[in-house]
């Protein structure tokens, strides 16, 4: 059952396409009243987000320690740090980057003066996921309001605790007139779905994105999906191999556990260093969470059962569970896989052809470091690329031949934390981005408006068309000067 979280906090029984109807008649009535579109509007809620995070953080990391046994650093970092860098970023910028921009005009135009107005796309949904709930929840809505517009958060029923307090803050804290919360589960989803909206922001699975995207094709309604892939590791041999494991190690296992968008989903690296890479992978991993790991406090659990039977059937498949070479335990009374590495699965593997989304990670070897262009290029392009190499030159290539949303050379998932980055995907791995201004910039409509005066009314553009009009228009569309004094004196 899902339920709608109002300024009061009350909920309503159900939530169905009359119930999301009723609601978007609402929401539009607010956003045309105007409220949302001021400066002071939306720098009032940022605070009141602002307020949020600050007053509750202890009860935000309970719901994620309830919802994934998220360790308390991770929950702080990770979820509760960003979101106050991400609201303070926008409290400081928000003046300027709601300024016009200017724009240039050419002879054709002339006089005249342009530029570009961002203006708010209206009412817009943020469908969020369960792996980082507040994170991928609260980002997305602070652009959304930095930008001037309504919007509706659904978060992922998957991580209810998180949901719930969710649901329950943004009642109490923001305007209820214009931001609003829906709880519940596919049919819920659904309802928001069949609505028209300004724009849809998911983040999640292809395979849900497919049905996101075709729902918005029936309105028109443009989409920023967030959808993630298998993001590969490439290791070289000239690397800092302790340090370069430490780092492999945090933005896979350290972040959820593997479950996370931009989590490393394999490594490739040569036949011949792949032994040394390994052991180091072991020490460092038996440092961070011990020679049991399933009893480790800083190790998340996985979400629920399903994904739990789903990660189970990728490292059970015959032709992969023996590559298995480290760890592999499972305690499904728990919900806990420890760290598991795995050595040259074969290609045509369910490991290697799904996202993993978890704690396994796939080593595979091949003769030259180059090899590893085509494995990449061949499969969905990733979300994340990360390369470990103190070549320069292999760097450059690495840059210029991978295709992914975001690239890190020498380290993983650190990206995410700098907004003067878009994060964002391609192809498969999505399509839109935000972070920083490109979260405003995304839930916005960037307005081309120029401006002119009644001088300087030429009657060239004007009935009867001569060929000297004909030319001269032609000489002024081109912007060159020569070609204005040749037509101007006949000449072609």
């Amino acid at each position: 059952m899902g339920r709608e979280t109002q300024t009061e906090g009350k909920p309503s029984a159900s939530f169905d396409t009359v119930a999301a109807s009723a609601m978007m008649k609402e929401l539009q009535a607010a956003y045309c009243s105007g409220t949302t579109r001021s400066y002071g509007w939306r720098i009032s809620q940022l605070k009141c987000l602002l307020r949020l995070t600050e007053d509750h953080g202890e009860d935000i990391a309970q719901a994620l320690r309830s919802d994934l046994s998220k360790p308390e650093l991770e929950s702080y970092v990770y979820e509760i740090s960003m979101l106050k860098n991400s609201i303070n970023l926008a409290l400081k910028e928000l003046k300027k980057w709601m300024l016009p921009e200017k724009a240039k005009t050419s002879l054709t135009t002339f006089p005249s003066s342009a530029e570009i107005v961002s203006e708010p796309l209206g009412v817009v949904l943020v469908i969020s996921a369960w792996n980082y709930p507040f994170l991928l929840s609260l980002d997305p809505v602070i652009g959304a309001i930095a930008a001037g517009n309504a919007v509706v958060l659904k978060p992922s029923e998957i991580a209810p605790a998180s949901s719930a307090l969710l649901a329950k803050l943004m009642g109490e804290y923001m305007d209820g007139s214009a931001i609003r919360v829906v709880e519940g589960a596919v049919a819920e989803t659904t309802a928001l779905l069949e609505q028209k909206w300004d724009k849809i922001c998911y983040t999640g699975n292809c395979r849900v994105g497919r049905i996101v995207m075709a729902a918005a094709a029936k309105h028109l309604t443009p989409v920023l999906l967030e959808l993630g892939g298998k993001c590969p590791v490439v290791v070289d041999s000239n690397i800092n191999l302790k340090v370069s494991c430490r780092r492999i190690i945090m933005g896979k296992w350290g972040c959820n556990n593997g479950q996370a968008c931009i989590s490393p989903d394999y490594i490739v690296t040569t036949k011949e260093y792949a032994p040394k890479l390994i052991d180091a992978l072991k020490k460092e991993l038996e440092r961070f969470f011990g020679r049991d790991a399933l009893e480790s406090p800083d190790l998340s659990r996985i979400v629920n059962t399903n994904h739990f039977s789903r990660l189970t059937k990728l490292l059970d498949e015959d032709k992969v569970s023996v590559k298995v070479i480290y760890g592999g335990e499972r305690d499904q009374s728990k919900l806990k896989i420890a760290p598991t590495i795995l050595l040259d699965v074969p290609r045509d593997s369910l490991i290697m052809n799904e996202e993993i989304f978890g704690p396994l990670l796939p080593i595979l070897t091949v003769d030259k470091l180059e090899d590893s262009f085509d494995i990449i290029n061949s499969g969905m392009k990733p979300l994340a690329a990360y390369l470990f190499t103190s070549d320069n030159k292999f760097r450059e290539r690495f840059v210029r031949n991978v295709s992914a949303g975001g690239l890190v050379v020498n380290d993983t998932a650190i990206h995410l934390a700098v907004p003067s980055l878009p994060f964002g995907g391609v192809g498969d791995s999505g399509m839109g981005a935000y972070h920083g201004k490109f979260s405003f910039d995304t839930f916005s409509h960037k307005k081309a408006v120029m401006y002119r005066g009644f001088i300087g009314d030429a009657d060239i553009r004007y009935p009867p068309y001569t060929k000297t009009k004909v030319r001269l228009l032609q000489a002024l569309v081109s912007g060159s000067f020569l070609a204005i004094i040749r037509a101007l004196f006949g000449r072609s």
